[in-house]
């Protein structure tokens, strides 16, 4: 059981927790194992972490409303608490749900937009460890990431830990202030822009304060085992054999992993091999491990993009006719 205060700043307590705090009792009735006391402005709530997250999120939103609004009625506590409810969806979608992975923090439907997004769903849903392969913009990294993100909302797993290696694409990280994680961490902006657009930026903060969402370097995997969890390696065709060894290697029981990478964008020196070309040769019949491969019919960024990864291929192998 952890404990968590909310405090009420510039906000009129009658307006928000309603007469008698019935707007609380409101909200406590939907959460009848945990516990939300009103002491002053402050709101302590005492529960599992699952549920402490989501009563912080439908707090959030309530502030905002008040904000906007200038107060909260039942009503509006009962529409959030459904609002809440709703980005949490069985893990193999049905028909009704449209093939929606998950609502991000603007309402919007999240859900694969070409058929190899789809498979790469599918394969997620039926295997324990899928390797995504395909060029930028394909929604590789973004499809895993909302995976990830609905498994932790279903309480399908404890945490989410996303990685990548720490290669210099061209550029020299040596100068950049700071320790590896903080090097690097520019370098994983596009899984915190995905996470951004998934999950409300206070949730997102507790997340990653508890750890329950961690976003690391390769080099902090070493050693470790990872238990219920869903993990992603991000970039993974910067990866050495041995690196891709040790990160399949940390897998642990109730776990899932997607393997995300290009293998036209290698950043290795030219004597190195690459990890992930590696891992398809060899894992290749291994029952249990799911393959996708998206291509630039899969890019979803603006139409220019698909164009521009056609012409480089077409300049890279002459005789494969455009797309």
């Amino acid at each position: 059981m952890i404990e968590k205060v909310v405090t009420l700043d510039n906000i009129s307590l009658i307006d928000f927790l309603g007469v008698a705090n019935k707007n609380i009792d409101s909200l406590a009735a939907a959460f009848p194992k945990s516990r939300i006391v009103s002491r002053g402005n402050e709101i302590v709530l005492k529960g599992s972490t699952s549920e402490i997250i989501q009563i912080d999120d439908i707090l959030n939103s309530l502030i905002d409303h008040y904000h906007k609004y200038g107060r909260v009625t039942e009503e509006n506590v009962q529409n959030y608490i459904a609002k809440e409810a709703e980005t949490t969806l069985p893990v193999n979608g049905d028909a009704s749900s449209e093939d929606v992975i998950l609502y991000g923090t603007k309402g919007t439907s999240i859900k694969a937009k070409t058929v190899n997004q789809a498979k790469l769903v599918e394969q997620v849903q039926t295997n324990d460890l899928v390797f995504a392969l395909g060029p930028a913009g394909t929604g590789k990294t973004y499809i895993s990431v909302a995976m990830a993100v609905r498994a932790l909302k279903n309480k399908h797993v404890k945490k989410i830990i996303i990685t990548r290696p720490a290669v210099e694409a061209g550029e020299n990280l040596g100068f950049l202030p700071g320790d590896l994680k903080e090097k690097i961490d520019p370098y994983l902006r596009p899984i915190y822009d995905a996470l951004g657009d998934m999950i409300p930026y206070e949730k997102l903060q507790y997340y990653m304060e508890r750890e329950i969402i961690e976003i690391a370097p390769l080099a902090y995997m070493r050693g470790r085992t990872l238990n219920n969890a869903f993990i992603l390696l991000d970039e993974a065709q910067n990866t050495t054999p041995m690196q891709m060894k040790m990160f399949l290697t940390r897998m642990g029981p109730d776990s899932k992993m997607i393997v995300t990478g290009d293998t036209s964008q290698i950043d290795l020196p030219r004597n190195q091999r690459s990890g992930l070309k590696e891992a398809i040769r060899i894992l290749t019949d291994v029952k249990g491990i799911g393959f996708v491969e998206l291509s630039e019919k899969d890019v979803v960024r603006h139409r220019l993009v698909r164009e521009i990864i056609d012409a480089y291929n077409k300049e890279a192998n002459p005789d494969i006719p455009k797309v």
